[in-house]
């Protein structure tokens, strides 16, 4: 009976964190991130500072700092049928910026796994 008890509870905690993941939002590795940029046109936004973006950046990605106060109006401008690559340095902003595009209506997010600090870890090249 405990051994009963105990499948069923690793089964609700499993179909409980499948349900957490994600719709429309992949978290990836700096090697996928580099491969899904070069194959799949689309919108690279880096959400770091100015001053962390200018201090070196993935090539063609804009600039939008997550706490500006235009932020949510900026990505609003974003085309929603192209993907979005997002990273910051090691992951934080990025997911909260994941929530408002997603809260923005965009549906094909792809998030750099460890932000730009795992992209020049990998030997990813940056643009200063």
């Amino acid at each position: 009976m405990k051994r009963i008890i105990y499948l069923f509870a690793v089964l609700v905690m499993f179909v409980s964190c499948q349900s957490q993941k994600k719709e429309g939002v992949e978290l990836v590795n700096p090697t996928v991130f580099s491969e899904n940029i070069t194959k799949n046109e689309g919108q690279v936004i880096d959400v770091r500072t100015s001053k962390e973006y200018n201090s070196g950046h993935i090539q063609d990605a804009v600039n939008i700092h997550l706490y500006d106060k235009d932020f949510k109006n900026r990505v609003a401008k974003l085309d929603k049928d192209k993907p979005v690559y997002v990273y910051c340095k090691l992951g934080g902003r990025s997911a909260d910026a994941v929530v408002i595009m997603k809260e923005k209506g965009f549906t094909n997010i792809i998030e750099l796994d460890g932000g730009i600090d795992a992209w020049v870890d990998t030997g990813n090249p940056i643009v200063k």
